[in-house]
């Protein structure tokens, strides 16, 4: 299930191998004022993505846009990638629950690795705040981007990890560093 708290904790918690090392990495470098990464995303403008490419079929989707409230939430998942997702500045709530309770209402997993899912009652509801970090892995639903009370401007970076490259590496969570 989905694991979240500051790096140093969810990091803790991960098998280490490349590409979580990778993944870890950045988002520390996101994490540090003044460095180029910080600067990056702090110049994205509202309603924008940017892609960067990390290596070993690592990316981020580097993001700034208005939280929004819980009504235009949307349950997705991923079965290809995991996401690791971080605020670095503002903060929103992310619902949490098992996919297998979720029904699929759109299939965009052969474009785009996306599925999206009909309401449900959330298992969790994360308070996410700058610094926070989420690991949702395939079987976790997941909706992002919920505002914590008024909808507000966050500034995010989405690390997707290949499931492969962990299956290749024999990581994933548990066992720790």
């Amino acid at each position: 299930m989905a694991l979240f708290g500051s790096l140093s904790t969810v990091r803790a918690q991960v098998k280490a191998c490349p590409a979580f090392d990778l993944a870890f990495d950045y988002v520390e470098r996101c994490l540090r004022a003044g460095s180029p990464e910080a600067a990056r995303i702090a110049a994205i403008p509202g309603g924008a993505t940017e892609r960067v490419e990390l290596g070993e079929g690592v990316f981020a989707l580097e993001q700034a846009y208005e939280s929004k409230p819980v009504a235009e939430g949307k349950w997705e998942a991923h079965e290809r990638y995991l996401d690791v997702q971080v605020i670095i500045a503002g903060r929103e709530q992310m619902g949490v629950v098992e996919v297998s309770g979720l029904r699929l209402t759109e299939d965009y997993r052969a474009e785009r690795d996306l599925m999206f899912f009909a309401a449900a009652e959330p298992a969790a509801i994360l308070k996410v705040r700058q610094g926070g970090v989420a690991v949702f892995f395939p079987a976790d639903g997941h909706m992002p981007s919920l505002a914590d009370g008024a909808p507000a401007l966050v500034r995010k970076t989405v690390v997707k990890i290949p499931v492969a490259a962990l299956a290749a590496a024999g990581g994933g969570a548990g066992g720790g560093r």
